[in-house]
């Protein structure tokens, strides 16, 4: 019994040591990794390696890292030169993001198939030659390839459409050939293949026929309905007839005697059908006439339809609600002072006629306007917002505002494809999100309570898109989200998820007297519960911590909260943790839930920290996802997939043996 003891101790010892040195052996890898790098590219000596701390987190470039591994590295504008060498590259195997944007790198494009992790690659504007890289399109994570600003040639692959997440795809100013693949992922939002020598009509698939011109251009060889060029048909075949002796004459002259015919014939039906085409248009002027006595009120009459605030994103069919919820008719206004319809960035392939004659369906109402899902002729799907106030702030203002956030492009934010200005509209046109909000997720069409439980990974990964967004936002100085809940963020085609109706807060009328809802004033700072009073990125941060507190309870801030306790979010679980640390219950081995009640505790206390009543006190966005990231990476490494913890930390709290607890 003790040989076994001893024997099973020393195993143990062996296992640990082993996995330390593994540890210390991968994050020397990597700075060796880097190191190497150096030396291959960096003969300008551009690059402080290695710099004064040993810390590999510090070195220039490497912009993330856990536990001595990186994750992030962009080494931009740093005149480097020479070829990547794959064998330095795939001991990086922890890469989730890989710029050398605007350097002099040349040669292949080197193997990346050993990066597992990679999602976002940067390589535009260097001296690349050769095909597109292969290995690539075996990269099932990759989001983002920006490959732009070099000589490569050849081909695009048809392989690219393996690539289900696709976001981004900017090939633009290189010598590729051929014909454009029928790329068809959902996911993808921006496209570039213009300045090439591409050829053949550009597929009419559901994720190109939304790009524009600008997309396509400086391709001569293309046609299609995207850059309103029409394909060109392959010369009819003559036919032909055998020279028999005797016989070819009159074959000829049977020939031209059926064209004749045949141009008669034509001639008659096309006359016809003039006639028939002035008729239809004198009938339709008519009916136009007469609908336009009445066509200024249809949108005023879809907003019967809206829906609660709750349950309304900027997209998303489950964000439907209201009476009637159907199809409205088209958007409709007085011509009088009519706008234009300005794109944001490239333009999508539809033109202000488009829009106009979308057939629109009401999704809900919110304390900026009406929104609608917009139904194109052509099948193509946009979210369009109704500004309830129209007049404020003035033109310039307004224009200013759009021209901000119409720059903003990043995968956890719902991209402002455009706006429209008129004498009494205001319009924000946005990407349609057909699985709808984050809010129908977690509740379902509820409004309060009994909501489909999420595990704790769930919760992981929806924090980390949040707060990835949300910093991105911040990142631009005085610029704020203002009105974060879980019905405005929305679930993309890989359900992850995206912000929406960030940065419009600065759009509503100060002098107004209308009371924010109680949806909204549930996630708001305390600091900004007044009227007037302007959103900082301070109070962004406790409405991200109350919408974290909303994952990990289930419960609804505005609803759950108040009616049972009569409290908000915040100090509901601050008096719970209150009564879990006098009665010591939440330190019981008996509960069986130490392992999950600490995956779940470390997303509490950050929520926690961003919830504090003192603005001053709550984490910056940066540090509260570089807290996130931490504790996603320690889950991965210590989850198995035998775990069936609860998903949220109520169920945890809940399932403690004490009978005296507040009851969830």
């Amino acid at each position: 019994m003790g040989f076994a003891l001893t024997t099973s101790r020393l195993l143990f010892v062996i296992v640990i040591s082993v996995l330390s040195v593994q540890l210390v052996r991968s994050r020397d890898d990597d700075a060796q990794a880097l190191l190497a790098l150096k030396s291959s590219i960096d003969v300008h000596n551009t690059l402080p390696w290695p710099p004064g701390s040993k810390n590999l987190c510090d070195w220039e470039g490497v912009r993330d890292c856990f536990k001595g591994r990186v994750r992030k590295l962009v080494l931009e504008n740093l005149n480097l030169t020479g070829n990547l060498d794959p064998k330095i590259l795939s001991r990086l195997d922890q890469i989730r993001v890989l710029s050398f944007k605007s350097n002099s790198l040349s040669g292949l494009i080197p193997d990346l198939s050993s990066l597992v992790n990679l999602k976002s690659i940067f390589l535009n504007d260097n001296n690349f030659s050769g095909d597109f890289p292969p290995s690539i399109s075996g990269l099932h994570r990759v989001k983002v390839i920006v490959l732009c600003g070099n000589r490569l040639s050849g081909d695009i692959p048809s392989s690219l459409l393996k690539l289900r997440r696709l976001y981004m795809l900017y090939l633009q100013d290189n010598l590729f050939t051929g014909p454009i693949p029928s790329l068809n992922q959902s996911s993808l939002r921006y496209l570039n293949v213009s300045n090439n020598q591409l050829s053949g009509k550009i597929p009419a698939s559901p994720a190109l026929i939304r790009f524009n011109e600008s997309s396509f251009s400086g391709n001569p060889g293309l046609c299609g309905e995207q850059i309103h060029k029409a394909c060109e048909l392959p010369p009819s075949v003559s036919p032909s007839y055998p020279l028999v002796p005797g016989r070819s004459e009159p074959r000829r002259r049977s020939s031209s005697s059926n064209r004749k015919k045949v141009i008669k014939i034509v001639g008659g039906v096309i006359g016809g059908f003039a006639v028939l085409v002035i008729c239809l248009v004198v009938i339709c002027m008519m009916c136009r006439n007469r609908r336009e006595e009445k066509g200024s009120g249809r949108m005023k009459k879809g907003e019967e339809g809206r829906g609660t605030e709750a349950e309304t994103g900027t997209g998303g069919e489950s964000g439907r609600g209201g009476n009637n919820g159907g199809k409205e008719g088209g958007f409709s206004w007085e011509d009088e002072g009519l706008g234009k319809l300005v794109f944001c960035g490239a333009g999508d392939s539809y033109r202000l006629e488009d829009l106009l004659k979308a057939s629109a369906e009401t999704l809900g109402r919110g304390s900026m306007g009406s929104t609608y899902k917009a139904v194109m002729e052509s099948g193509f799907i946009v979210t369009v917002k109704r500004l309830k106030d129209a007049r404020h702030p003035g033109l310039q203002d307004f224009t200013a505002r759009m021209e901000l956030l119409g720059r903003l492009r990043h995968p956890n934010l719902v991209p402002l494809r455009a706006y429209f200005q008129a004498k009494e509209e205001r319009l924000l046109v946005y990407d349609y999100f057909p699985n709808g909000s984050l809010f129908s997720l977690v509740h379902g069409s509820k409004t309060c309570g009994g909501g489909k439980p999420l595990h704790w990974t769930s919760c992981l990964k929806i924090a980390e898109d949040l707060a990835t967004g949300l910093g991105y936002i911040h990142q631009n100085p005085g610029l704020t989200h203002g009105n974060l809940k879980s019905s405005n963020v929305l679930l993309g085609s890989d359900f992850e998820s995206c912000l929406t109706d960030y940065g419009l807060q600065v759009l509503l009328n100060p002098d107004s007297l209308e009371e924010p809802s109680a949806t909204t004033l549930f996630y708001r700072a305390p600091e900004c519960r007044s009227i007037g009073r302007p959103p900082t990125q301070q109070a962004d941060v406790y409405s991200f911590g109350v919408l974290l507190l909303e994952l990990l309870t289930g419960k609804t801030p505005f609803q759950d909260l108040v009616l049972e306790h009569g409290s908000d979010i915040p100090r509901w679980v601050r008096s719970v943790r209150e009564e879990e640390t006098e009665s010591g219950s939440g330190d019981d081995p008996a509960s069986g839930n130490d392992a999950s009640e600490e995956k779940l505790q470390a997303l509490l206390n950050i929520a926690m920290a961003c919830v504090s009543l003192v603005p001053e006190n709550r984490p910056t966005m940066r540090e509260v996802l570089k807290m996130i990231r931490d504790a996603r990476a320690e889950a991965q490494v210590s989850s198995n997939s035998s775990d069936h913890s609860p998903g949220r930390w109520s169920d945890t709290v809940q399932s403690l043996p004490r009978e005296e607890h507040l009851s969830i």
